[in-house]
């Protein structure tokens, strides 16, 4: 064995040439990193050479500090799973409170008002809102040869019953407009022939459910129809003049009548039968109207009151119609808001659509229809002065204020709200649903379906 294989062998750095050789290049090594690492020609070069061994060392730095950030005990895994869980839990709950919070708002507003609706004491202020629509707007529809007398809506608004002085009803479709149905007029005395009116059709009168359908003419005939196929089911007679007035009390098939012989019918429908007779006015009953409560109200002509019938009670409350201030009777151009409270008119509007005529020999516009959307501010009122007059009723019911005109040529024999308030329809003729005492030849025989727009809500404060 050599000695230079000894010596490595021992552990002891080798002598001779051989083992000199190598300290020494790794010396020469050394000093040329040493070298290499000094500036050369100025600091230009150091500046501009970046090191990629630097910056790869760097990037495994910052991955094992997010892995280390990123570590965490298995304690500590289930706290933060259970503390976010339990936040789950808690939004949920709180969506939950506030979704059955307003679902009993919702039902006791609901409750309030059917309760309001019931007593009749429900308002909604919705006239500000209406906008007059544009001429164009308004359909026509015509199908009738003679004035228009009477119509009724149908509860869903799908429909429309008109009746005219020809004795024929027809049924319309509120959607396209066209006749759904015609029920035609019959010759008195006739045998063999479907059941329809012989005289001039003055009233109708459909149930809250659209089940029936009722009408009223000059010969003292009430007939009732099943609305949705407008066959004929029952005749009632009993009144001794022309049948003036029909109203359904809302939720039942209890019908009231009234006549020009001064007196208020009630029959059971579904029953098809007589219930008893009330009396009370001096002269003709002109209108009938009835809401939910076993009442109906009538407006007599030249009695002029008007009375609230209690029916259970076999009573009545009467209203005079004498003017505000000592004034003489409302005249038929005049617009009276009454109240439950008081015998005479909250408000009164004296020639509500103007006069007419030359100067000094002024006539007022007779006032032929009214309507009102239920449990709300607004009013309609139609003559013959060429306008639907829409009315706002004030604060308190104290007054009637006039929000805008509709333009319609003709006699307004009646007007009706849909259930939704959304359109109004009136009934348009040549002369007076009552008489021939004017003609209006440009006027047509129609039904006349007037949209009635909402202007937008304004926008909350701070949205």
């Amino acid at each position: 064995m050599s000695s230079t294989a000894a010596a490595r062998k021992r552990g002891k750095p080798a002598s001779g040439p051989g083992a000199a050789a190598g300290p020494g290049k790794r010396r020469r090594k050394a000093d040329s990193a040493g070298d290499r690492g000094k500036p050369k020609g100025g600091g230009k070069m150091n500046e501009e050479i970046s090191s990629d061994s630097e910056s790869e060392s760097v990037a495994p730095r910052k991955e094992e500090e997010e892995e280390e950030e990123l570590e965490e005990t298995a304690q500590e895994k289930k706290l933060r799973l259970a503390k976010l869980y339990l936040e789950q839990l808690r939004q949920q709950e709180e969506e939950k409170a506030e979704a059955r919070a307003f679902e009993e708002d919702q039902v006791a507003g609901r409750l309030k008002e059917d309760v309001l609706e019931q007593k009749g004491r429900l308002q909604r202020s919705v006239a500000k809102e209406i906008q007059a629509p544009a001429p164009t707007d308004i359909r026509v529809l015509r199908g009738h040869q003679l004035s228009i007398t009477c119509l009724v809506i149908t509860p869903d608004d799908k429909a429309i019953f008109s009746a005219a002085k020809d004795c024929t009803i027809i049924k319309w479709s509120v959607e396209s407009g066209r006749k759904l149905h015609v029920i035609p007029r019959v010759k008195k005395g006739a045998e063999g022939q479907p059941r329809g009116h012989s005289s001039h059709v003055l009233c109708m009168a459909i149930s809250s459910d659209g089940k029936y359908l009722a009408s009223g003419d000059r010969s003292k005939l009430i007939l009732i129809w099943e609305a949705q196929s407008c066959q004929h089911l029952y005749t009632f007679t009993g009144h001794r003049d022309a049948v003036s007035g029909l109203a359904f009390r809302r939720g039942t098939h209890q019908l009231y009548s009234t006549s020009h012989d001064r007196s208020v019918k009630v029959w059971n429908v579904a029953e098809n039968s007589y219930v008893e007779t009330l009396f009370g006015h001096q002269d003709a009953v002109a209108a009938l109207d009835a809401l939910s409560r076993e009442c109906c109200v009538t407006a007599g002509g030249r009695d002029g009151t008007v009375r609230v019938w209690k029916i259970p009670e076999e009573s009545q409350l009467v209203f005079y119609g004498g003017g505000l201030g000592g004034r003489a009777l409302p005249t038929p151009s005049s617009v009276a808001l009454w109240g439950l409270s008081r015998k005479r008119p909250l408000a009164l509007q004296r020639d509500a659509h103007g006069l007419q005529g030359e100067p000094g020999l002024e006539q007022p516009y007779w006032v032929s229809s009214v309507a009102a959307l239920l449990n709300t501010d607004l009013v309609v009122t139609g003559s013959h002065n060429s306008c639907v007059r829409l009315w706002q009723c004030g604060e308190g019911f104290r007054q009637l204020d006039h929000l805008c005109d509709i333009p319609l040529v003709g006699f307004v024999n009646s007007l009706k709200f849909s259930s939704a308030g959304d359109f109004l329809v009136a009934g348009v003729g040549q002369e007076h649903r009552l008489g021939r005492w004017w003609r209006i030849k440009e006027a047509r025989n129609s039904v006349c379906i007037i949209p009635l727009h909402r202007s937008p809500a304004p926008p909350a404060a701070g949205s």
